[in-house]
């Protein structure tokens, strides 16, 4: 195996990145067996998909998103030489721009300074026509899954947001005045062994056995004096569905999110704060059926300390389904990192905002 402290990953912006934190997943592997084949049940942007399938492992990468499985497909599964797509990537930067759907919406002026939208005309005009073009090409859809994922990469390297699509910055920023330029994704080589699906986390963990799950579940907010989170990330990256589907669909409010990413749509059940008719938490019941269904020999477990669940609870509904093997605080920001030496009992940690890691075995 390669060294698991530098594993090469690619990726953009987004508020459920793992990047910082995937050494310390990684590290966790040592203290595990015999392990080849491997899930990430909830894969957004497939960072620790791709690393797991750099180390060897025989990886499945899952979630519900298009984008994430446009990610994944394009990491995982595309099979032609970096020189086939480098031709292709060519001929979509020298398209010209031109007025499209997507300038109309998202495309703004750079001599208005309180402009709010996503990015200026000149790149919107580009993405026109890239976008269209990917459509006419005569490709496959792991091909196509490339192409998208180095448009959306190239965009955000673009963009006038803090890292999300749910509301834009009121000045330019400076990246926004760069021009848009798709490069070549680093696509990982294979044999045909990985798998990318999009449906529900309980519908794939009940179709097939792995040596190792990793599970990184939305983790909502532990305010219980706010509503209910919805779907996130729906919200905050409908842009990349409606580049990935080219649908043009009907938008509202001041971020042109799509009708379909809006608060009613739905909710994760993993985000709820409020208790079922038992009187027991929604998502810390959630999580327990997560654990408790799966059907693997060890289990990964990604979580916050913001979230609905506590590390106490946790730790509750590790250690009553299988054996806890380690568990880790992060403080990616400080770089310091607490473990835990007996149940209950944490060394130097400080009770902040951390990310935590679960491992266990069933």
């Amino acid at each position: 195996m390669k060294n698991k402290q530098a594993v090469p990953t690619e990726g953009v912006k987004y508020a459920g990145s793992k990047l910082r934190i995937i050494p310390h997943i990684v590290g966790l592997l040592d203290d595990t067996k015999d392990v080849r084949t491997v899930l990430d049940g909830f894969s957004g942007t497939s960072r620790v998909a791709q690393a797991f399938a750099r180390l060897g492992y025989t990886t499945t990468a899952n979630d519900l998103s298009h984008w994430s499985e446009v990610f994944a497909t394009c990491y995982l599964k595309a099979d032609k030489p970096v020189e086939w797509y480098a031709g292709l990537i060519e001929h979509l930067n020298g398209l010209k721009g031109y007025e499209g759907w997507f300038n109309e919406y998202y495309g703004g002026d750079p001599d208005h300074k309180d402009v709010r939208r996503p990015f200026q005309r000149k790149n919107t005009k580009r993405l026109d026509a890239i976008r269209d073009e990917i459509d006419r090409l005569d490709v496959s859809n792991e091909d196509r899954c490339v192409l998208l994922t180095s448009l959306i990469r190239a965009l955000d390297e673009v963009d006038n947001t803090l890292g999300h699509y749910a509301a834009y910055l009121s000045g330019w920023s400076k990246r926004s005045y760069k021009d848009l330029k798709m490069r070549v994704p680093a696509i990982i080589p294979h044999q045909g062994q990985h798998r990318v699906f999009r449906r529900d986390v309980f519908e794939t963990i009940g179709a097939d056995t792995y040596d190792l799950a990793y599970f990184d579940p939305p983790y909502g907010a532990n305010n219980h004096k706010m509503p209910s989170s919805r779907i996130r990330y729906n919200a905050y990256y409908h842009l990349w569905k409606t580049i990935i589907l080219n649908d043009k669909p009907d938008l509202f409010g001041k971020a042109m999110r799509r009708e379909d990413s809006r608060d009613t749509a739905g909710g994760s059940v993993f985000e709820e704060f409020r208790s079922n008719d038992e009187g027991q938490s929604i998502a810390r019941e959630a999580l327990r059926e997560l654990v408790k269904k799966t059907r693997a020999r060890y289990i990964l477990l990604s979580y916050s300390s913001g979230g609905k669940v506590t590390r106490e609870e946790i730790l509750d509904l590790m250690t009553g389904e299988g054996e806890l093997v380690k568990a880790l605080e992060i403080d990616h920001r400080k770089n310091v990192m607490s473990a835990m030496r007996t149940t209950h009992e944490w060394v130097h940690s400080d009770h902040r905002h951390h990310e935590y890691l679960f491992l266990m075995k069933k």
